[in-house]
Formats: structure tokens, sequence, C-alpha cells
């Protein structure tokens, strides 16, 4: 408050001069009528100089913060320049810290909920795949990525005639090794479940032409294969100018295996190579991870892998195939 200008009463309104000044310093300061008409005396003898120093002094008295009306700079003095961090009860650095550390583990958290989800869908739901070889051309050429549906034979279906699957060919394909398998083989066989690791030289796809109680059979070059008698037209899907089959043979299948052959029948090796090996070239179901459905890559060959429509004239025919 500037000593030139004049006093101010609590509620901001200018105090008053002259008489009113005087009787007002007399009720502050509380004194007898006696010492009351002295002071009356005195402040009216020194003018409104006299009136201000008074008021001024009787500031604290009515309560008010001496500290307050001196302004901003003796409060933040007084607060020793916190300001509201103190407030708050913490340290202000504290403070900026902790949004960032709070952000960073939800991102973390965030990361390793996509990655456990992609690991489960990769062990049980779609597993990709990269085709390694021509055998199934031009349905599916090397390089080409694919994802195979592992929920497809998963809940009692069963492989159908016409369906591209991916199998484990060790104990039909390839021999099983008798030598027990390791600690990294077992991680290996892990990391391969989970999508983690190349599946290796052990998984096939192959298209599956008859199913447990088919009886497939062929007589050689120009002919077609028949499934339980009735001929397919395999022409939609076979590689140009390839045969039906170079190799005249007639099996029937074993309830619970299949029997497969790649669509490049000249560039195949599939059920036909092994007919004379232990377990006939025939895939057990239990083999099978999944049925191919897509091709995801490269996106020039996104598609969708449907049954052909050749094998519906085998309908009825036997089989389990007739179960759905």
């Amino acid at each position: 408050m500037s000593t030139h200008e004049p006093p101010a009463d609590r509620d901001g309104s200018p105090a008053p001069t002259g008489a009113d000044s005087l009787s007002r310093s007399a009720v502050v300061s509380g004194s007898g009528s006696a010492a009351a008409d002295g002071a009356d005396a005195s402040e009216a003898a020194d003018g409104p100089e006299r009136a201000e120093l008074l008021e001024r002094a009787e500031l604290p008295e009515r309560g008010e913060d001496p500290e307050r009306a001196a302004g901003p700079e003796r409060a933040e003095e007084r607060t020793g320049g916190r300001g509201d961090a103190d407030s708050d009860g913490g340290d202000g650095s504290d403070q900026d810290e902790e949004p960032g550390r709070s952000r960073s583990r939800d991102l973390l958290l965030l990361v390793g909920i996509c990655l456990t989800a992609l690991l489960l869908v990769n062990a049980f739901v779609a597993r990709p795949f990269s085709v390694p070889s021509g055998s199934m051309e031009e349905t599916l050429r090397p390089g080409d990525r694919l994802v195979a549906n592992q929920l497809a034979y998963a809940f009692g279906g069963h492989p159908q005639r016409g369906d591209v699957v991916v199998f484990d060919g060790t104990g039909s394909f390839l021999r099983g090794s008798a030598k027990p398998s390791g600690f990294w083989d077992g991680l290996r066989s892990f990391a391969q479940d989970l999508g983690l690791a190349p599946a290796g030289d052990t998984v096939y796809v192959k298209r599956v032409i008859g199913v447990g109680g088919d009886r497939v059979t062929s007589t050689g070059p120009g002919a077609p294969i028949t499934v339980n008698g009735v001929p397919i037209d395999e022409t939609s899907y076979l590689s140009p100018g390839d045969d039906p089959s170079s190799v005249a043979f007639d099996i029937v299948v074993p309830a619970g295996k299949l029997w497969v052959m790649g669509d490049h029948r000249s560039a195949s090796r599939d059920s036909r190579d092994h007919l004379g090996e232990p377990g006939g070239g025939f895939v057990p179901e239990t083999k099978v991870i999944g049925r191919a459905d897509w091709v995801v890559y490269p996106f020039s060959r996104w598609t969708g892998l449907d049954r052909p429509a050749a094998f519906a004239a085998t309908a009825g025919t036997g089989g389990h195939g007739d179960q759905g």
C-alpha cells in the first residue's frame, strides 16, 4: 500500500478522513473515554497522516495477514518458492517422471499381451507355413506363404477328399527316428509348434485323394484316378501337361488314414512313392497339422484354397468323407 494513497478499509473502500477517521481510531484503540478524548484531540491535531499510521498499525488486530498485504513476493518467500508442488506433498521432478514410467509399463504390458495372443493363435488356431517345393503347382508355388487352419478338424471333424492338408510325414513319408529326442530337439519342436521356427523337413503339404474306407485306383498314364469307382476330373487343379498318375495302383485306405498326392504329379513324391514301405504311404489323420485355407504371400497371390467341385461326385460312395 502506498503511503501517498488514502488507506483502504477491509472491504476495499477508502478510509474516511476528518472526524470520521478520528472516531474509528478511538474504537480500535480499546481505551477508556478519557483516553479516547485524548486520542481524538491528538489525531485532530496531527491530521490525515496520523490517521493513516494508526490504520496501518491496526491491521494485524483486525485479523488480516500482513504478509498477504505485502504482496505475492512475500507469500512466495514464505512458501520457499515451491508453489503447487508442495501442496501435493511430493517432489515436482518425481511427478514429471511418474507418467513416463507409467506409459512405459503400459506399453510393455500391451506388447506382452499381443505376443502372447499371437503365440496362442499360431499354436492352436492358424499356423503359417512356407511352401518349399513345386510339388503342388499350380495351386501352390515355391515360396508361397500359406496359413493352415488348425481348428478345421479339431472338434470331431475329418479331412475330406479334395482338401489341401499340412501334415508331419514322420512315420509315413519318413521313417521315424529310433533315437530319443533330447532337450534341444524338444525345444525346437516346441518353437515350431508356436510358429517361431521353420517347420523343418518333416512337414509336407499335399491334396487328400482318399480317406479311410475309400478304394483308390489308377490304371496308369492317360487314365483318370477313381475313388470308389467314380472317376475324378482333376483338370481344374492339376499342373498343365501332367497325367493324373503315371503309376498304376489299387489300394484301400485304412480307417483313420489318408491317401495324399501332389497337384504337380510328375514332380511330387507322395503316397504312390511309399507303396512298398511300412505304412504303405498312408498318412495318419493324427499327423495332420491343419487344412491349408489361405495363401497370404506374395500379396499378388492372396487367395483361399477351396475344395474342388470334382470331388462332389464321390458323395455317398463310402468312407468317412460322407460324414462331413
